[in-house]
């Protein structure tokens, strides 16, 4: 028995190590959207004051560890995106002429602007054709621009991605606007022209931490699941109404492509005691996604058991809410839900930020880090 447990495992290991070999040999665009290498480019230049930085040196001012999967994607991504020199091996790190030009607040706004525009969209060649087919238009349908990215030469296997990757590049940089009811791809110049003297395109943003999903569930059902955590309320409450909005409108569409059946409490139609299931299905789901809308006690309850199994989760929350301190380092999604008109132009890019998210938190190599994972590195639960 233990043979033949030993052989499934190395047969696992076998299918993981091609699977990302695959991945990584087809791919012809960073493996991440702009914003995570961007403030890891912001780490280099504030660690290094504008110099170069050791890499161990780096990575030990960040809490992580420099052979990790997720630094050696950070390295790679930033060096993909033209932000940084330096790959895993070398000594040290650092920023690139038009990397320091991104982050160095002592650059024109205008030319900030620019240099992200350039190193986000049009330095990345499948990036760049698909701008220059759709600049001065809506925002085309995904399936359509997942077409235009297999007629440009990306695999099929990863046009949805380079899809997701690339609507949320052109929404981070300000290429991608609300006019006149519909999201629009506008020109370089239309962006930089409306851009106000002095001010930020985009607020810093702490260190976003990477996800690895480690599916540890021998149940088929929880492999397949991903357990909506939201603020639920009564029937006709505004947060159910809200829950409702978000599941049907960006959860359940943005998930579509990862066959994973969306569970939330209210849904959970087999007998036994609710709170014992609630718990089984955030432990043993194969994703997490948590809405932290309204501030929800429950919900924080929830998302502290998904912490300590070391599973995938997304965090989403309405823009006008504050992310709690506790849980404000992990990369969170903020969907503007102010009134219908900011609300429905943008829903197609909320789901592509989405689908990026869930994309990478499934991926092999990926790790989950949380605060328990981060400061209990040893601390494991068990079934």
């Amino acid at each position: 028995m233990a043979g033949k447990n030993k052989e499934g495992a190395n047969e696992q290991q076998s299918k993981t190590e091609a699977e990302l070999k695959r991945r990584r040999s087809q791919r012809s665009f960073p493996a991440s959207t702009f914003e995570e290498p961007l403030e890891f480019a912001k780490a280099v230049f504030r660690i290094g004051s504008g110099q170069s930085v050791k890499r161990l040196t780096l990575f030990d001012q960040l809490g992580k560890s420099p052979e990790s999967g997720g630094s050696r994607q950070l390295i790679i991504n930033s060096g993909k995106y033209g932000l940084t020199k330096g790959g895993m091996q070398a000594e040290s790190i650092e920023l690139t002429a038009d990397g320091l030009k991104a982050i160095d607040d002592q650059v024109p706004e205008r030319e900030r602007a620019r240099a992200k525009a350039h190193l986000a969209i049009t330095a990345i060649e499948p990036f760049q054709k698909l701008y220059e087919k759709f600049v001065g238009n809506k925002l085309p349908a995904h399936a359509v621009l997942m077409d235009a990215a297999k007629d440009i030469g990306i695999d099929a296997s990863h046009a949805a991605e380079a899809v997701d990757t690339f609507v949320v590049n052109l929404r981070f940089v300000g290429l991608l606007r609300t006019l006149s009811g519909a999201e629009r791809i506008v020109s370089l110049d239309m962006m930089l022209d409306g851009l106000p003297a002095g001010t930020s395109m985009s607020t810093a943003r702490a260190m976003p931490v990477t996800s690895r999903s480690v599916v540890t569930s021998d149940h088929a059902q929880f492999e397949s699941t991903c357990f909506y955590i939201a603020p639920i309320g009564e029937d006709g409450s505004e947060p159910r109404k809200h829950s409702d909005l978000f599941l049907g409108t960006i959860i359940e569409p943005a998930l579509e492509p990862f066959q994973l059946k969306v569970i939330r409490a209210d849904a959970i139609d087999k007998p036994g005691v609710i709170t014992r299931q609630i718990i089984e299905y955030i432990m043993r789901s194969r994703l997490v996604i948590a809405d932290l809308s309204f501030h929800n006690p429950n919900v924080f309850y929830e998302l502290a058991l998904r912490h300590a199994v070391k599973l995938p989760i997304v965090q989403v929350v309405r823009a006008t809410e504050k992310v709690p301190f506790d849980v404000n380092q992990m990369r969170t999604i903020h969907v503007d839900t102010s009134d219908i008109y900011a609300f429905a132009p943008r829903i197609d890019s909320y789901r592509s930020e989405v689908a990026n998210q869930v994309r990478r938190a499934l991926e092999p190599d990926h790790v989950v880090d949380t605060p328990i994972s981060v400061y209990f590195p040893n601390m494991s639960v068990s079934f």
